[in-house]
């Protein structure tokens, strides 16, 4: 069995169950099984699904249809994600992956901080092996009901705003403040955004990109910072965390499918997301705690992270590993290995 059967065998068996799970809890099964597929962990795909399966619910029925003039008002409605799943299949028998895309892309991006970002993510996974390995009938469905996810929980930052500032991502990372974490759910502390006074203005202090391709650019930069922010700091929540990366690197991925005209506006969303995620999880103090012993080759670093099962670790060293490509630096492996480490499963 080739590596793509192994990716579309397990996409079968997951799309049988919804997109969360005991409350609020994201399924992560597509992302992981993509990423573990792609890292050449193929064969160890069903052993992870049998595994991580036994705790994810039923996926939910269609009730009532979604239609061109009134989908707005189902935004955000959870109770609706049925709905969601049939529209965006029907849409994707009708027209192509990549127009549906460009046009519910812009529609969705205001709502990029739904279920935590884990929609978005789901997303860029989808849409990742959709381009570079190809299409077939259940991938074109991993896409429907990603995209079904983020529509279901979307979830606007509404003080979020344009960056205006000089900053480079490294320098507005430091310059974020930090609000009071006190156990709340994402988007309870989502919501005290809009009343903590330092975060409008931090947040926009990033600088501006000046054209699509620096926008990319730019985009490179937030999730290499925020890979190598995970492995240098104390972090308030180490789950969490991990999204200040995984998110961007989710839009990134999806860049090259968009038209160049949405690549402005999905950068800056995609910094407001992973700004917000440091400001509500994350920690200005160096870290002083464990460290992982042996950095190894960004092979072995996946390998570790497959051993380990934990979805948000094979998520992180997925991106990781991205980064390490881009920039050979070593202390993205580094932040794999602590994320493996620190994350309990």
């Amino acid at each position: 069995m080739d590596e793509s059967e192994f990716l579309d065998e397990a996409l079968l068996r997951l799309h049988r169950t919804g997109p969360e799970f005991q409350g609020r809890l994201s399924n992560h099964g597509p992302m992981v099984v993509e990423a573990m597929v792609r890292r050449g962990h193929g064969e160890e795909v069903e052993r992870w699904v049998d595994w991580y399966s036994t705790r994810l619910d039923a996926l939910p029925g269609a009730q009532e249809v979604i239609v061109e003039s009134t989908w707005g008002e189902a935004l955000g409605d959870v109770r609706r994600l049925g709905d969601w799943i049939a529209l965006f299949s029907e849409q994707f028998q009708l027209h192509s992956w990549k127009d549906v895309l460009a046009t519910w892309w812009p529609r969705l991006l205001p709502g990029l901080a739904a279920s935590a970002t884990h929609s978005v993510i789901r997303v860029g996974h989808a849409v990742r092996v959709l381009r570079d390995e190809g299409s077939s009938e259940v991938r074109i469905e991993e896409l429907a009901q990603a995209l079904a996810y983020w529509a279901a929980r979307w979830l606007p930052m509404s003080r979020a705003q344009e960056t205006s500032g000089t900053l480079d991502v490294r320098g507005a990372l430091a310059n974020l403040p930090r609000l009071a974490n006190d156990d709340a759910r994402f988007p309870e502390l989502v919501s005290r955004l809009d009343d903590f006074a330092p975060w409008p203005t931090a947040a926009a202090a990033l600088r501006l990109a000046s054209d699509a391709r620096d926008s990319q650019r730019l985009l490179t930069d937030i999730v290499t910072e925020a890979t190598l922010y995970y492995g240098s700091r104390k972090r308030g929540d180490e789950i969490m965390v991990v999204h200040a990366a995984t998110a961007p690197n989710a839009v990134l991925r999806v860049l090259p499918s968009l038209p160049t005209d949405l690549w402005i506006e999905s950068q800056q969303a995609a910094w407001m997301a992973t700004a917000a995620v440091v400001t509500m999880y994350g920690s200005p103090v160096d870290s002083h705690g464990r460290q992982p012993a042996g950095i190894h080759s960004a092979e072995e670093t996946f390998a570790l992270a497959v051993e380990h099962k934990d979805e948000h670790v094979i998520k992180l060293a997925d991106t990781a590993l991205d980064v390490y490509a881009w920039t050979s630096d070593e202390r993205a492996l580094a932040a794999a290995h602590r994320a493996a480490v620190d994350i309990e499963v």
